[in-house]
């Protein structure tokens, strides 16, 4: 049913939900601290960023403090995002323009992007691999995306069928999204992933913790989350 559609509305609680502060600092704040620390040494200013699935723009600002551009661009497949998102790019410190377009086909020059920053976005995304062919063209040779998912593990259990909507059937493991990242062209050793296991993401909801149960390691658990940090190989 959603093969055709680039856009799938979310939910009215959904909607909600990425509005709040638990939003912006448990998940957005987390995935970015996260992938910061798995970016190459050195560099601490990318000039132009592409925020793939910006939604409210709730991550302009904190794209802005952590890495200086002079530029962001926020790309959403809702036809409303210049309503959504409107106040937080003129409040950013830097210059954002909002695009309205599909990610699988963008409508952006190529290796135009020092970084592209995609969080909780790609698995909206029916047309993944075309998705992330599109990042890889659109990022300078060394450039960066940072990618930061829920796996089909999370997607599928019953409070997020219930409370959110997405497409079911493109849902992938965490192994199956290193498959396309890698696929595409992009250079990702094992060292630049991490598969945090938060306790929002899990249908325990951590409790087993809380009475003094070790979770599963890695390997030994269906992850639920992967944040990864991919460079385009310089020419």
């Amino acid at each position: 049913m959603y093969a055709s559609s680039p856009f799938i509305e979310e939910t009215r609680f959904g909607n909600w939900f990425i509005r709040t502060d638990t939003w912006r600092l448990r998940v957005l704040c987390r995935a970015l601290d996260d992938v910061q620390r798995l970016m190459p040494a050195g560099i601490t200013r990318y000039p132009h960023i592409l925020d793939v699935g910006c939604g409210y723009g709730h991550s302009f600002a904190e794209l802005a403090r952590r890495f200086s551009p002079d530029l962001i661009v926020g790309l959403d497949a809702d036809p409303g995002l210049k309503s959504r998102a409107g106040r937080a790019a003129a409040d950013c410190r830097c210059e954002v323009r909002l695009q309205a377009g599909n990610a699988s086909r963008m409508d952006l020059a190529d290796a135009d992007f020092h970084l592209v920053f995609c969080h909780q976005t790609f698995h909206h995304i029916v047309e993944q691999e075309a998705a992330m062919a599109e990042f890889y063209r659109v990022l300078k040779p060394g450039g960066v995306l940072l990618f930061a998912e829920s796996t089909r593990r999370y997607i599928h259990s019953l409070p997020i069928r219930l409370l959110f909507r997405h497409p079911m059937e493109v849902q992938k493991t965490a192994e199956e999204y290193i498959t396309i990242v890698r696929a595409a062209g992009f250079d990702l050793p094992d060292a630049r992933i991490s598969l945090p296991y938060l306790w929002w993401s899990r249908a325990d909801l951590g409790l087993p913790e809380r009475i003094g149960i070790r979770p599963p390691k890695p390997g030994e658990r269906e992850e639920t989350l992967i944040n990864l940090v991919a460079i385009k190989p310089p020419r």
